[in-house]
């Protein structure tokens, strides 16, 4: 884990966001295994060293995806734990300038706060260096805390997608949220 802020892309007071690292597979693989309960049945991040592999592999590697970890830090020192993740998926540049949002707190962060002050670092990311101008967040309407977090952050509700995404061996029903840059 990194020893300073340096490591970091951005960072507020309490979690910073830094890129996705193969060093991460052990302990983002235990944290996910740790959050099956809360996960369940919205999210199934990786929890085994070759799917955090893969999956991390193709945040670092696919120019159409930004991957981000979100970690921990107290008193201006980074290295602290893993609290979750957030990735802009499906990015598309020109006159679009757009991208997908997906994000999940582990079971250790949930509820502290922690996720509303890493998605406000991740618009600023996103609408200064990664040039974006919008963000989607598609979410299960019974996910009433991710709808509360992109709430909180300034997302608007702009529509309803039935059987949108397949999770979970079945086709779900997702609400379109999205947030634009400021003028």
């Amino acid at each position: 884990m990194p020893d300073d802020l340096g490591r970091y892309l951005t960072a507020g007071p309490r979690v910073g966001l830094r890129p996705f690292s193969p060093d991460d597979a052990e302990e983002f693989t235990a944290r996910a295994r740790e959050s099956r309960e809360l996960h369940r049945p919205w999210l199934f991040p990786p929890s085994t060293p070759e799917a955090y592999a893969t999956y991390a592999g193709a945040l670092i590697e696919d120019p159409a995806r930004a991957g981000f970890l979100v970690c921990e830090h107290a008193q201006g020192v980074a290295g602290g734990r893993i609290a979750g993740f957030v990735n802009i998926n499906n990015i598309v540049h020109g006159a679009f300038r757009s991208g997908a949002l997906g994000y999940g707190a582990f079971a250790h962060a949930a509820g502290r706060g922690l996720f509303t002050e890493a998605l406000g670092l991740l618009l600023a990311y996103a609408f200064g260096p990664l040039e974006l101008h919008r963000l989607e967040a598609n979410i299960q309407p019974g996910n009433t805390a991710s709808r509360a977090l992109v709430q909180r952050t300034g997302f608007r509700l702009e529509g309803f997608s039935p059987a949108m995404l397949f999770i979970d061996g079945a086709w779900r029903d997702h609400e379109r949220w999205a947030v634009t840059a400021p003028s």
